[in-house]
C-alpha cells in the first residue's frame, strides 16, 4: 500500500508542467528533525532522488530543518534567569540543528546524492509549506509519527497540515508495523 502511494506521489511530482524558460526538473523537498520518523522520510527521498537521477531525469533534493524559536521553548519569568536560560536553550537548539543537518548530509553523501540543506527558524508546518513555495517543489516528503486522532488534535500534525496546505504532492512516509 505504501509503495502504491509512493508511486502515485512520485508520478504526480514528475507530471507537473514546466514553466516557460525553466528546465523540466523535479524538485523534491524533505523535512527533517531529530526523530527516526523524519530520518525514514529522508531515506525514502534520497532513494527516490538517486533512482530518478539514475534514470536520467533531472532532479534536485532540498533538505529543510525547521529550528524552533527559543521563545517557543522558553516561557519563564524574570529577566535575569530568562537571559541565561535563553542563551543555553538557543545554543542547544543550534547544536541539535547542526546534528540533524550533519546526519542528512552523511546520508546524501553515502548515496551519492547532492542536495541543498537549509535550517530555517520557525514552526515546522509553516517552514515546510513556505519552503515548497520558495523552491517550487514538486514533491514534499515528511515522516509520520503515527499519532492517533486524539494526540493529533492536541499536538497537531505537521504531515497533516502539509498534506492540506502545501502546493505540491505530499508523500507521508510511515513507520512499518512490527511483524507479529
Amino acid at each position: 500500500m505504501a509503495e502504491t502511494e509512493a508511486a502515485s506521489a512520485a508520478a504526480a511530482a514528475e507530471a507537473g508542467p514546466a514553466e516557460e524558460g525553466t528546465t523540466n526538473k523535479t524538485v523534491v523537498l524533505v523535512g527533517v528533525d531529530d526523530s527516526d520518523h523524519s530520518y525514514r522520510a529522508l531515506e525514502w527521498a534520497v532513494r527516490y532522488v538517486a533512482e530518478t537521477a539514475g534514470a536520467g531525469a533531472p532532479v534536485e533534493l532540498v533538505v529543510v530543518h525547521a529550528k524552533p524559536a527559543v521563545s517557543s521553548v522558553v516561557t519563564l519569568g524574570g529577566p535575569a534567569a530568562a537571559g541565561d536560560v535563553v542563551r543555553y536553550v538557543d545554543a542547544d537548539l543550534r547544536r541539535r540543528a547542526e546534528e540533524v543537518v550533519d546526519r542528512a548530509r552523511r546520508l546524501c553523501a553515502a548515496n551519492s546524492v547532492q542536495g541543498v540543506v537549509e535550517v530555517i527558524d520557525g514552526e515546522p508546518r509553516f517552514v515546510l509549506c513556505n519552503a515548497v513555495e520558495k523552491h517550487h517543489a514538486d514533491l514534499l516528503v515528511v515522516g509520520s509519527h503515527g499519532y492517533g486522532a486524539i494526540k493529533r488534535a492536541f499536538l497537531g500534525s505537521v504531515s497533516d497540515y502539509c498534506a492540506h496546505h502545501a502546493h505540491c504532492s505530499v508523500m507521508i512516509v510511515k513507520q512499518p508495523k512490527p511483524k507479529e
